[in-house]
């Protein structure tokens, strides 16, 4: 009788637990389904009757989308910057953190735990603090209005400094040394041992990484003049001025940006949790 209670427990248990994630995925994608359907309105229907879930076949179009590409929009360079902008900062940011938070994991040196300390200190420094003076750095180096001025202020980060460091505490030093008997250099323990064992841990940063560089609104702005060189959201809020308000290419636009992030988490994602769950173990 306990047993079967217990059985008759765990399934209620499980009911609940299910519906409620559903209810939670549910509104999470409502509003990207009200995005995606308002994205076919014409623009005076939005503006009549607001975002909707309804999708009259005498009023669908796809105008929005045809009209992202021509005339005097833009579009596809903003896309285009985004995504080299994004592939290049992403790039450079799993390698250069991976690197450092594999030393602060895996060497003993001195002054070691005061740097990383002053990596924790970083990390807590709100990016809005240092605008003006990293404005002024990108200034002298002649960097305003080019990729490069976006790219390096990011390219190495203190949270993934972070997470891979507690990542590679986590792995047996077994394998290291048993490399160092082999013959193998410190390099090479990095690049032919410790990369395939980072796999999960580089998916769950990429897709981290990759989202807040797509997403990055506030730096680009500061930093990008010309209209060819802006990227993707600077580009999005652009459509909205004061003397009119493009919110049907608004919403297709949004709409074509929410893309990429979504292929690279469906690419990814059977890396992301073992990468994030393996990530806050040690031992």
């Amino acid at each position: 009788m306990k047993l079967e209670s217990s059985k008759k427990h765990d399934t209620i248990f499980s009911i609940f637990i299910n519906a409620f994630f559903l209810i939670i995925v549910l509104i999470v994608l409502i509003p990207f389904a009200l995005l995606f359907l308002s994205s076919f309105h014409p623009g005076n229907d939005l503006m009549r009757y607001g975002l909707n879930f309804s999708l009259n076949p005498d009023s669908f179009t796809l105008n929005n989308y045809r009209l992202l590409f021509e005339g005097d929009n833009n579009y596809f360079f903003w896309f285009r910057n985004s995504v080299v902008i994004t592939l290049i900062q992403v790039a450079f940011t799993l390698f250069l953190s991976s690197a450092v938070g594999y030393a602060f994991g895996v060497y003993q040196f001195k002054y070691k735990n005061i740097i990383f300390l002053a990596v924790l200190i970083v990390m807590m420094i709100p990016t809005e603090i240092i605008l003006l003076p990293l404005y002024r750095l990108i200034s002298v180096f002649k960097l305003i209005d080019s990729k490069w001025g976006v790219i390096l202020p990011y390219i190495v980060s203190p949270v993934l400094i972070f997470f891979f460091r507690q990542y590679s505490s986590g792995i047996p030093k077994d394998f290291l040394d048993a490399a160092r008997i082999d013959g193998c250099t410190e390099y090479g323990i990095y690049f032919k041992i410790m990369v395939p064992i980072l796999k999960p841990a580089f998916a769950a940063m990429a897709i981290n990484q990759g989202m807040n560089s797509w997403n990055n609104f506030l730096w680009p702005m500061i930093v990008l003049r010309s209209p060819q060189n802006i990227t993707l959201p600077v580009g999005l809020q652009s459509l909205m001025s004061p003397y009119g308000n493009n919110y049907d290419l608004l919403l297709a636009g949004s709409v074509i940006a929410v893309l990429p992030i979504l292929i690279l988490f469906l690419l990814l994602q059977k890396y992301f949790i073992t990468g994030l769950t393996a990530g806050g173990v040690k031992g």
